[in-house]
């Protein structure tokens, strides 16, 4: 409770503060305001549109301040080959709250987003709520550097697109596997044009490697990591980059091609999205951590409604050979390792090659026709042959969207999912199952 009331302290410290604080104009204005004193700063509030929030400006331009959310609320029901029994379920996929602005004619911003949807993630955790919380500083044009927690470029391109504009009812199973989703550091963004039309963003991250923020200790070392994408035909219209389908209807050829590569020096899970739940430990019981490394390759295509997605995802594993004991789930230790260490240890880690191709053509009453294949190939030993949770190498998807309005913010989406199951897969019930799966999904979504 004390974590909930944290974020929602630090909501209302955000969204308030500038009003007591800024210097404006006091002459008076035709703009509708909002005014905290009569001496005090007066608050623009802009033109409101369904999606974009509520946002408030000073009258001289100084700040902006942006308040919007969404949820969106789903179904599934699962089928597995040869059992006769659906597994199915109602929830709230996403609550989500976003707190964003800039000052100083946008040289400073900032953002804090949470999902009041998440599950608590345990005694030290941010409770998953947690989603975005940094400063951004533009010293030039072109160049941003932002400090604190935020989604990494160094992860598939799918997972840097905003969740409120998916192309089908969720992420592939790419993101799933590899993404380490957010992470806290250091990141360095740039945006140069390259003659007339063509533009270069790289990206360099220095990150400690452990996911999201908790209050526990952090382990390993520092991740890092770079991207690249490169746009020869010039920006994508409204940030389509970043978004699924092609609501703008690109006039001309859009195109983003990238590639990224990231170091994670001493991970403490499967793929750096947490910290602490696996460790181990050499002769003088001081942590040594494997490290982690990861490729990926991918491009982002549109035009005219039509729109492609294409991701490549390669990792492997660095064991030390120090490592002697392994830390038990209750803290206790064991120099156990079953056989071979360094293959027990890899045998417990996101490690092979995966990749994600998908497709759909957006009319122009706004429906969405979609399709999705992914595809993965484990390494030997790897966590990717979990029989449980993971050994399904196959997804196929076929989808179809409806968008309310002239943007994402309200829209109604299908899929069904068809998975092919390795010998040995298990069911929701950890249940050998006898053939394949069948996924049916659909959302709804609101956004103000």
């Amino acid at each position: 409770m004390k974590k909930y009331k944290f974020i929602v302290m630090l909501f209302i410290l955000i969204l308030w503060f500038p009003a007591f604080s800024q210097e404006t104009d006091s002459e008076d204005s035709d703009t509708e305001t909002l005014t905290a004193d009569s001496d005090a700063a007066k608050i623009i509030v802009n033109k409101y549109r369904l999606g974009d929030g509520i946002t408030f400006s000073a009258p001289d331009g100084g700040y902006n301040i942006n308040l919007r959310g969404f949820l969106q609320t789903t179904f599934e029901t699962r089928k597995y080959e040869g059992d006769d029994q659906f597994y199915s379920r109602f929830r709230m996929r996403r609550l989500r709250l976003r707190l964003s602005g800039d000052a100083w004619g946008g040289k400073v911003s900032y953002r804090l987003q949470t999902d009041f949807a998440q599950a608590n993630g345990g005694d030290g955790e941010l409770s998953g709520m947690l989603l975005d919380a940094f400063i951004a500083y533009k010293p030039v044009k072109g160049l941003t550097l932002s400090f604190g927690q935020k989604s990494t470029p160094t992860d598939n391109r799918e997972l840097g697109i905003t969740s409120n504009t998916l192309q089908l009812v969720d992420r592939s199973k790419l993101s799933s596997y590899f993404g380490s989703i957010r992470e806290v550091g250091l990141f360095v963004d740039g945006s140069f044009r390259i003659g007339h039309t063509a533009y270069l963003r790289p990206s360099i991250v220095i990150t400690d490697g452990d996911g999201s923020a908790t209050f526990t200790r952090r382990h390993g070392g520092l991740k890092y990591g770079a991207r690249i994408n490169y746009l020869p035909f010039g920006l994508f219209r409204a940030y389509g980059e970043n978004r699924g389908g092609d609501m703008a209807r690109e006039v001309t050829p859009k195109l983003s091609v990238g590639t990224t590569f990231s170091y994670n020096v001493g991970i403490s899970d499967r793929r750096g999205r947490e910290s602490g739940s696996i460790l181990y430990l050499n002769d003088e019981n001081k942590e040594a951590l494997p490290d982690y490394i990861k490729f990926g390759a991918d491009f982002h295509f549109k035009y005219m409604g039509f729109s492609v997605l294409g991701e490549f995802v390669k990792t492997w594993a660095h064991v030390p050979s120090e490592i002697t004991q392994r830390v038990r789930n209750d803290g206790t230790t064991s120099t156990d390792f079953s056989g071979n260490m360094k293959d027990y240890v890899k045998a417990r880690m996101m490690l092979g090659t995966g990749y994600n191709i998908q497709a759909g053509y957006m009319f122009q009453n706004r429906l969405s026709i979609d399709a999705r294949y992914t595809h993965f190939d484990p390494d030997k030993n790897s966590f990717l042959h979990n029989e449980l949770y993971f050994n399904r190498n196959n997804f196929y998807e076929v989808g179809v969207s409806k968008y309310l309005t002239k943007s994402y913010a309200v829209k109604v989406q299908a899929s069904v999912v068809f998975v092919d199951a390795e010998p040995g897969s298990k069911n929701v019930n950890s249940i050998v199952t006898e053939g394949n799966e069948t996924l049916l999904q659909a959302m709804i979504q609101f956004s103000f």
